[in-house]
């Protein structure tokens, strides 16, 4: 599991976004995250930094959903 910190911005505004993946490599998990936020929020991927991606323990995500897997599959 993984935590991806960035920001998405443009000429007008920058927003910043913090998003839980569940991934096996951290390149995994920044590809997850460009797809997303490309597919839901149609953003282009020169418009995302990220600026930090970090490993997480299960317990330690926001997410209750990812939660709810994670103690399912281990």
């Amino acid at each position: 599991m993984f935590r991806v910190k960035g920001e998405v911005f443009d000429p007008k505004m920058r927003t910043p976004f913090v998003k839980e993946i569940r991934a096996l490599k951290p390149e995994d998990a920044a590809e997850k995250v460009y797809a997303e936020l490309g597919s839901r929020h149609r953003v282009k991927r020169y418009h995302i930094r990220i600026s930090k991606i970090e490993e997480i323990k299960p317990k330690e995500a926001t997410n209750l959903v990812i939660q709810k897997l994670s103690e399912i599959e281990g």
